[in-house]
């Protein structure tokens, strides 16, 4: 059987960490790996590696953060040894495949739980990235689609032009006025929350909002 998943080292945490480390260790880790940070240049291999971490992470968070899952995962942790699991050089592709190996045959650990989207299931199948990831972004973005005013909308139009500019005000002029405009008026307008509003933006809007989470956050646009 392939190797099982160090969910622990994917998230970048100890085996004793808190639900709320637990929870801020993705934050950290789903905004370094989201796909839709790549350029728009970035090749196949670039957006598959990331793809791939992203859900890896994605896995590891799902299974951390629900008490049940993460005892279930800890009594196998514990009852194996560490050459059992992907090291800390496991690429992206490995670490991938033994969280997609995990799921398929520890499926049973997790069938009274609830899945990624808040419904009972039956465990078999990986959580959706983008739904797991979903819950937590709109936490990230609360602070200031919670403070829109009307004039969010013309700093929003203005920070594409500036940004390039006010490299010491991104998170401001970004998660601030576009976040505030393009994501919580449309939320506000149409009933959406903002995570449906993000999904359907394009390519180079999600990109600009994630850099600009990523500052607050990581303190770095990197």
């Amino acid at each position: 059987m392939a190797s099982l998943p160090q969910y622990y080292n994917i998230l970048n945490v100890s085996p004793t960490a808190t639900a709320d480390e637990i929870r801020a260790a993705y934050k950290r880790e789903s905004l370094r790996t989201h796909p839709d940070r790549l350029p728009g240049n970035a090749t196949a291999q670039q957006k598959r590696k990331a793809t791939e971490k992203f859900q890896a992470v994605a896995d590891a968070y799902y299974v951390l953060s629900d008490p049940a899952r993460r005892a279930e995962y800890d009594s196998l942790f514990h009852s194996r040894p560490p050459g059992a699991f992907t090291d800390d050089g496991a690429s992206e592709y490995e670490q991938d495949q033994a969280s997609s190996s995990f799921f398929q045959n520890f499926s049973q650990y997790f069938g009274n739980s609830t899945n990624a989207t808040g419904n009972a299931g039956t465990g078999q199948a990986r959580p959706d990235p983008n739904g797991v990831f979903g819950d937590v972004f709109e936490e990230m973005l609360a602070p200031e689609v919670a403070n829109v005013r009307p004039w969010w909308g013309y700093l929003g139009g203005a920070s594409g032009a500036v940004m390039g500019y006010i490299v010491a005000n991104v998170p401001g002029a970004i998660a601030g006025g576009f976040a505030g405009n393009r994501l919580g008026s449309i939320r506000d307008a149409k009933g959406k929350s903002v995570a449906q509003v993000f999904a359907g933006l394009g390519h180079s809007q999600k990109a600009e909002i994630l850099r600009a989470l990523a500052f607050k956050v990581l303190g770095s646009m990197q």
